[in-house]
């Protein structure tokens, strides 16, 4: 016999050893049959999410969903980063919330878990939802772990990221010096920076250099220092929870981090995200440490770069005294705890998340993807192949070092201590060690 929700979705009861089972149809055969949103009556789902790819979710994966969920609708609504957190968190204690999914960053879940904003993804109502091929153990541990807060997974990881080291191959080569490998450490790298700033003209002045990242006063910059200060084996907490950074590993990295604008574009200081891309971008810098995720729109779409896949590498960060150096950052999907279209809401982040919709993304999009199956497939864009080697790596080495920005609901406010007494340390404002110290005891308190 059957039975319906009151979203429409279709449960068949079935009688087995003379009791009643719940079993739930997959979620594309409800939706073939009308269950989760009938023609004529479609169901809408709204997200929330950064305005820097909502856009191209709705224009190109809303219709690639809508291939298997016609008559399911999602509008994604894209909101600046500097504003987002806290229109997420208005949202999710309004009593009547507009957002049907949350699309949060890697930092986020335990403010968002804190105030009852998001379902537990692996609750019985929602497992009773989820297709038996969908396989939480085929994401890699770092990824999926940006999800999870005190043993609940309210999350799931849809815009994988990681900081990674681009470089360019003809600046390489026209310097004489060995591309870089996954094995060249920072000691190798200080020792060819200096051949990598050059005169590609002919004019006796340097007009390309070494080196450019983040080292602006912002949330991000602290990134670059923590990646380094992992690769020497250091922590930004240490087991009791308590700042384990403001000593000798930390210095040396904070110092490392600095000696990299020594080889960089002039008023690189004042450089973030977009001024090391437009660089990088430019062909006036040999490397470039930042997201992953801007790979595609470097080195394979025209309509936004000059150079090809054959022009640009990427790799993780120099290995330091303990390991090669990396950074999480990954932007995760959760339902609302509050929304009335349970079925619709998670047919899509269980959609976006599962093995063909990761394929989707990361082909149409350049998003990255979580899953382990993913990464070992032989991808459908022949680009990608070299990019899943290096985000696998990149995964693991996360996972052993706990490569990620401070897991609490205070860590917005901890994220931003770091930003000022980071770039404090760059600009010369403070030596390391006293930027570090006062960093660490703001930080304590922050987080009592």
């Amino acid at each position: 016999m059957e039975k319906k929700t009151s979203a429409g979705r279709r449960f068949v009861l079935k009688g087995v050893a003379g009791s009643l089972i719940l079993a739930v149809m997959p979620l594309a055969a409800a939706n073939a049959e009308g269950g989760l949103g009938a023609t004529g009556n479609p169901v809408e789902v709204k997200i929330m999410a950064n305005e820097a790819f909502a856009n191209s979710w709705q224009t190109i994966l809303v219709p690639e969903f809508n291939k298997a969920f016609p008559n399911v609708k999602v509008r994604i609504d894209g909101v600046p980063y500097t504003e987002l957190l806290a229109k997420m968190m208005l949202d999710a204690t309004s009593p009547q919330p507009e957002y049907d999914i949350l699309l949060a960053d890697d930092p986020w879940v335990p403010q968002l878990a804190q105030i009852g904003a998001l379902k537990d993804l692996k609750s019985d109502a929602i497992s009773a939802m989820t297709d038996k091929g969908y396989d939480w153990d085929d994401f890699n541990a770092a990824p999926l772990a940006a999800g999870e807060w005190n043993g609940k997974q309210y999350a799931v990881p849809v815009r994988s990221n990681m900081l990674l080291m681009f470089y360019n191959r003809a600046l390489y080569e026209k310097a004489g010096v060995p591309e870089p490998t996954p094995q060249i450490t920072w000691d190798q790298f200080f020792a060819n920076a200096p051949k990598l700033v050059q005169d590609t003209n002919g004019d006796g002045k340097p007009d390309s250099w070494a080196i450019d990242t983040y080292f602006v006063r912002e949330p991000l910059t602290p990134t670059i220092w923590q990646s380094i200060l992992n690769s020497n084996g250091g922590a930004l907490l240490d087991a009791s929870g308590a700042p384990a950074f403001a000593n000798q590993v930390g210095s040396k990295s904070l110092e490392m981090h600095k000696r990299l604008l020594e080889f960089a574009p002039p008023g690189a200081l004042g450089h973030g995200f977009s001024e090391s891309l437009q660089a990088f971008r430019q062909g006036i810098v040999a490397n470039m440490i930042t997201w992953g995720s801007v790979y595609k729109a470097t080195a394979v779409d025209k309509q936004s770069t000059t150079l090809t896949v054959e022009d640009v590498g990427v790799q993780v960060l120099p290995v330091g005294s303990t390991s090669a150096g990396t950074h999480r950052g990954i932007w995760i999907a959760g339902v609302s705890s509050k929304t009335e279209k349970l079925d619709a809401s998670w047919a899509f982040v269980q959609w976006l998340t599962s093995k063909q919709g990761e394929s989707i993304n990361a082909s149409m999009v350049g998003s990255f993807p979580a899953r382990k199956s993913t990464l070992a497939s032989e991808p459908s864009e022949a680009w990608l192949k070299p990019i899943y080697k290096t985000l696998q790596n990149a995964y693991d080495v996360a996972a052993t070092g706990k490569m990620w920005r401070i897991r609490n609901p205070k860590s917005d406010a901890a994220q931003q201590i770091l930003a000022d007494e980071i770039a404090r340390g760059l600009a010369g404002q403070a030596s390391p060690e006293e930027a570090l110290k006062t960093a660490a005891g703001k930080i304590a308190k922050v987080l009592k």
